[in-house]
């Protein structure tokens, strides 16, 4: 049914109306709000001009940076400390064993936690010692802080670089080729670090391997030997590669073996 002209003007103008008034109390609150704070439960909002609102929007990027940082701490972890070459380590040894599942992720992802935290507590106590102690005591400036802190933990990751994967990033980069340690970009001496922690980490494992592989072979070849063919060797060889490890306390000497490799 067709609305008359009289009733459809009045509707349009009814329209007009209520957008002016939600503007103009648009206008008044945002006058109001200028003058005064803003306040609603458990939430204060301030207000403010000149000198005083760049203090605060320098405030607002440092907890933006801050919470930033705290975002990729996982990946920190990973890619300045020696967990990489601990975590692959052990997961290949849950591998070599022939059990997938045992120990689980989370005993082992828990365990390199723990064990790079020991590893790494001399590099911690000396960034404590020379940069966040200061900071927390106003004796140094963020940005020096950082420059300090990062000293020990560069000289960790360049103790345990390897020359050719250092020289491998700094080619790709096709950067100049760095006078000293201090010279050295700490964006080259990350993936190359990584790196050499890959590789150390392949060559322990591969004599973590070694072992369960010839336990493997003698229990094939006596089941064959033997006519035994349809017995998978799996079921006789983990029994006797558990009792090995055991015997041997093999979890001391694969801990000892990743903690002495950082020496």
């Amino acid at each position: 049914m067709a609305l008359s002209p009289p009733f459809s003007s009045r509707r349009r103008c009814g329209w007009q109306l209520c957008l002016f008034a939600a503007l103009l109390m648009t206008i008044c609150w945002a006058a109001t709000a200028s003058a005064q704070d803003i306040s609603f439960p458990g939430i204060d909002i301030q207000l403010v001009n000149g000198g005083a609102e760049k203090t605060e929007i320098a405030t607002a990027i440092k907890i933006l940076l801050g919470m930033t940082v705290l975002s990729l701490a996982p990946g920190i972890l990973i890619a300045t400390t020696s967990f990489t070459r601990i975590v692959i380590v052990l997961s290949m040894l849950r591998h070599a064993f022939g059990m997938q599942q045992t120990p689980p992720n989370t005993v082992i992802v828990s365990l390199a936690l723990l064990l790079t935290v020991f590893n790494m507590t001399p590099v911690l106590q000396q960034v404590q010692s020379q940069a966040l102690q200061p900071y927390l005591d106003g004796q140094l400036e963020g940005r020096e802080a950082v420059s300090r802190g990062l000293s020990p933990v560069r000289e960790f990751m360049v103790h345990q670089t390897r020359e050719e994967d250092l020289m491998l990033m700094i080619d790709i980069s096709k950067s100049e080729k760095p006078k000293s340690v201090d010279e050295i970009n700490i964006f080259q001496l990350i993936p190359a670090f990584m790196l050499s922690e890959l590789n150390s980490a392949f060559q322990i494992g591969f004599v973590v391997f070694l072992p369960f592989v010839l336990i493997d072979f003698v229990v094939a070849s006596v089941l064959m030997s033997m006519g035994m063919m349809m017995v998978p060797p799996m079921m006789i060889s983990l029994p006797i590669k558990i009792l090995m490890f055991v015997l041997i306390d093999g979890w001391n000497l694969v801990i000892y073996s990743l903690l002495s490799s950082f020496q």
